[in-house]
C-alpha cells in the first residue's frame, strides 16, 4: 500500500472510533490470509530483504530489524498478515490467563496534532488457551514470533507470579521469546512490579520452567539510574534481553493528554530515545536490545541502532503514516549505513559506545 493510498484510507479510518477503526483494520489483515495471491502480491510490493538487514537471533533468522510492537495483534490473529506489511517479525500479546474484557470504553484516543495516541486498554485479550489454538495454526509459518505476557488485572499482586508462572508453561514451546511485561500503566500496581526481587523472582521461575530467550520490557518513566539498575539486574537473573519502552504517563507532554492511560507515538520519541541511549551505554554488549517508541523514519530507527538495538519496533507511528513506514525505514537503513561504510547491520549496532 502506497502512502497516498493509505491517506485516503486514513481520512476514512479517522472517521471512526479509534478502537473501531482498529477492529476494522484487523478484520482486513485476516481476510488477506484467505487469498494466497494477495498474500504474495503484498510481500513482495512490502518485504525488504537484504543480506545488510540480516540477523541471526534467538536462533532465528530475522531477515529486516522492523517489527510490530506489542499491543496491536493481542491474540495472535494476525501474525500470517505480518510479512505482508512488511515485518521483519512481530510480536503478539499482551496475553493474560484468562480472558478479560480490559478496562471501561472508551478508552484508545488519538492524539491527532501530535501524532500520537493515548491508550488506556487494560490488557483486554481472549486468554491464554485462544492464543495457543492461533499458535497450533502456525506449524509450516516460518517467521520470528515474540510473545508478550502479563497478569490478570484481578490477580492481587502478591498472587503475581502464579500468573506468569501460568504463561510460561503455557507457551514454552511457542514462538522465539517471551517478553514480561509488567510496564504497561493500565493494569493497577503492574508497574509496582518494577523492583529488584520481583525481577529476580520471576527470571529464576522463567528459567526452570522454559528455554526459550526471556525479555523485560520496561517503562519509560524511570530515571536513567533506576532503569538501568533494573536492567542490570534482569540481565544478571537471566534476561536474554530488555525492551525500552513502554507507553508515557508523561501528560505534561500535550495539554491534549487524558489524565489516565500510557501516550505513544511522536510524543514519546525523544523521551524513549533518550532512556534507551542511557541503557545503551551500560547494556551494549551484555544483552540484546530491542528499542520501540515514536520511531517514525529510518533515520531514527538509525539512531537507536547505533545507541544499541539489535531490533526495532513500531506500533503507533503505523497508524499515522501506515504500512509505507515499514519499508522506507528498511529502504532508508540500507543507504544510511551504505553512507556510513558499513557492510552489514552489525557493524552499526551499538556505534555509539564503541
Amino acid at each position: 500500500m502506497s502512502l497516498c493510498s493509505y491517506e485516503t484510507l486514513k481520512k476514512l479510518l479517522f472517521k471512526l472510533d479509534p478502537e473501531t477503526a482498529h477492529t476494522l483494520a484487523g478484520f482486513g489483515l485476516k481476510s488477506v490470509v484467505h487469498f494466497p495471491v494477495l498474500l504474495r502480491y503484498f510481500a513482495k510490493k512490502n518485504f525488504v530483504t537484504d543480506p545488510m538487514l540480516e540477523q541471526k537471533l534467538f536462533g532465528r533468522r530475522f531477515k529486516n530489524p522492523v517489527g510490530l510492537g506489542a499491543g496491536f495483534d493481542k491474540d495472535g490473529e494476525y501474525i500470517t498478515a505480518m510479512p505482508t506489511m512488511g515485518f521483519g517479525f512481530t510480536e503478539i500479546g499482551t496475553v493474560t490467563p484468562k480472558p478479560q474484557d480490559g478496562n471501561p470504553k472508551p478508552r484508545l484516543f488519538r492524539l491527532i496534532q501530535e501524532q500520537s495516541i493515548q491508550n488506556a486498554m487494560g490488557f483486554n485479550n481472549k486468554g491464554k488457551e485462544y492464543m495457543l489454538k492461533q499458535l497450533d495454526k502456525l506449524y509450516f509459518f516460518d517467521y520470528p514470533v515474540g510473545i508478550n505476557i502479563g497478569k490478570n488485572k484481578m490477580t492481587p499482586e502478591k498472587e503475581a507470579l502464579n500468573d506468569y508462572e501460568i504463561l510460561f508453561n503455557a507457551f514454552k514451546a511457542y514462538g522465539d521469546y517471551i517478553v514480561i511485561n509488567i510496564s504497561s500503566p493500565n493494569t493497577p500496581g503492574l508497574r509496582d512490579l518494577q523492583n529488584e526481587q520481583f525481577i529476580k523472582d520471576i527470571f529464576a521461575m522463567a528459567k526452570r520452567i522454559t528455554d526459550q530467550p526471556v525479555l523485560l520490557k520496561i517503562a519509560p518513566d524511570m530515571t536513567p539510574e533506576d532503569a538501568i539498575a533494573l536492567c542490570h539486574t534482569a540481565v544478571e537473573a537471566g534476561a536474554a534481553g530488555i525492551i525500552a519502552t513502554n507507553t508515557t504517563v508523561d501528560y505534561s507532554l500535550t495539554p491534549n493528554a487524558k489524565d489516565f492511560g500510557g501516550i505513544s507515538g511522536a510524543l514519546l520519541t525523544q523521551k524513549s530515545y533518550e532512556l534507551f541511549k542511557a541503557i545503551g551505554k551500560e547494556l551494549y554488549g551484555k544483552t540484546l536490545l530491542i528499542s520501540v517508541g515514536g520511531i517514525d523514519s529510518a533515520e531514527e530507527a538509525y539512531k537507536r541502532i547505533k545507541a544499541g538495538a539489535s531490533l526495532i519496533q513500531i506500533y503507533s507511528m503505523l497508524i499515522y503514516r501506515g504500512p509505507a513506514l515499514i519499508k522506507e525505514i528498511n529502504e532508508g537503513l540500507i543507504d544510511l549505513l551504505k553512507k556510513d561504510g558499513y557492510s552489514h547491520i552489525s557493524e552499526a549496532i551499538g556505534a555509539d559506545h564503541r
